[in-house]
């Protein structure tokens, strides 16, 4: 694959991924809770994910018990952000959900620094002080703008629990596990466990009131916004360095935010736009400091 193809699936499957907020907002007013929006993405997600490493890679799937314990624990960290950013939709907009989740490296920072005792860079401080500023002005508490506590609140444990994801990812891979690999399994057990949590007859009975419309959004909050991308991203790795592909991630939260004001006229405020481009511009600064 040629590097400018696998650039430009990076970028697809950025626009991809902040699709979340589309569905959300479509399958929110026929009754659809948050876990069981939850429940949509993880189940089709570990399905279409699990057939394409038979088809492909079935000795992928093969994995030892101390695995099974990282992705079941990685698995519960990703439902639990799935959750947190899907109920955060449903108090404030958007793009204050999804900019506030996307801080997540600095938590990953922050535990770094407090428990794995890594070193507090001046560069790391001013990555921590530029965040906290645009977080400020995104949430509302600084701005001018409208401030919703529990919006805030869900978003910031969001950001919390990819975090959380994040730091066992990384375990994963010092194991030497593939990303397909764990990426399937870590999408099995957020659909065990948020499949148990979500009411099934409820949401049968849901679908069946209007099959023609929730069915295509159901296997699209899956496959649009997790499984396709995943694999787009996941293939351009292979060409692409991981730095490269995490500064082009930028624009998730970025195309997130224009598909609110497209398609839900969602407000463009001058303190949402700063702090917009301080958590982003906060991000790339962390970026940097892993390489």
């Amino acid at each position: 694959m040629k590097k400018s193809r696998a650039l430009a699936l990076i970028i697809i499957s950025s626009f991809m991924f902040a699709t979340s907020g589309i569905f959300v907002r479509l399958l929110g007013p026929y009754g659809f809770t948050s876990i069981q929006m939850t429940a949509m993405r993880g189940i089709v997600s570990a399905i279409t994910l699990t057939v394409f490493l038979l088809l492909t890679n079935r000795k992928s799937l093969k994995i030892s018990f101390k695995g099974i314990l990282l992705f079941i624990l990685s698995g519960a960290f990703m439902f639990l952000a799935a959750f947190f950013y899907y109920t955060a939709m449903g108090y404030t907009t958007i793009a204050t959900a999804v900019v506030l989740m996307y801080a997540a490296p600095i938590y990953v920072l922050l535990y770094s620094v407090l428990f794995l005792k890594e070193k507090l860079t001046p560069m790391k401080i001013a990555a921590v002080i530029v965040m906290l500023v645009g977080m400020a002005l995104v949430s509302g508490i600084a701005g001018g703008m409208e401030f919703n506590f529990w919006g805030v609140f869900f978003a910031v444990l969001a950001g919390v629990a990819y975090a959380g994801y994040n730091i066992v990812a990384k375990l994963e891979m010092k194991h030497g596990y593939d990303p397909m690999t764990a990426m399937t399994y870590c999408y099995i057990t957020m659909g065990l466990v948020a499949g148990s949590c979500a009411d099934i007859p409820n949401m049968v009975e849901l679908i069946g009131q209007s099959p023609l419309t929730l069915i295509p959004l159901i296997l699209g909050i899956g496959l649009l916004t997790c499984a396709i991308p995943y694999l787009l991203y996941t293939v351009s790795l292979k060409v692409v360095p991981a730095g490269t592909a995490c500064v082009l991630a930028l624009i998730e939260p970025m195309a997130a935010i224009i598909y609110s004001v497209v398609f839900f006229n969602e407000p463009l405020t001058v303190p949402l736009v700063v702090g917009v481009v301080l958590i982003l511009s906060a991000v790339f600064m962390i970026s940097r400091i892993k390489e």
